[in-house]
């Protein structure tokens, strides 16, 4: 078993959501900026994103299939945003967010699942 395939994908797509929770939602911190500087800035941040993003899938793809990449791929990124949003937007996460969040990874063991 090659570990490193795993551990580089899975790697950058953490790193990949930390750019794009930043791109998406992090210009919800600065509510006055006008909205087209904010979609150039998110752009900018967002070609960080896919510069990581698309080689985690390139790497990925064959050692994952495709559903599991984007498995992999929505389980961190609510796990990213999740840190995100009360880290750095100072929102709380409630019960309801955390069964939500569950009920993805449980369709993730679905998916992984070698039934």
């Amino acid at each position: 078993m090659n570990w490193s395939t795993p551990v580089i994908t899975i790697c950058l797509l953490i790193a990949s959501n930390v750019f794009m929770s930043f791109a998406w939602y992090g210009h919800l911190r600065y509510r006055a900026m006008p909205l087209l500087a904010v979609i150039v800035i998110s752009w900018g941040i967002a070609f960080f994103e896919y510069t990581l993003q698309v080689p985690a899938n390139r790497i990925g793809y064959g050692y994952f299939s495709a559903a599991e990449l984007k498995a992999i791929q929505e389980i961190i990124s609510l796990s990213v945003f999740a840190l995100f949003s009360t880290w750095y937007l100072g929102e709380s996460l409630r019960w309801n967010h955390f069964v939500g969040f569950t009920l993805i990874v449980l369709a993730a063991f679905v998916i992984f699942k070698k039934w």
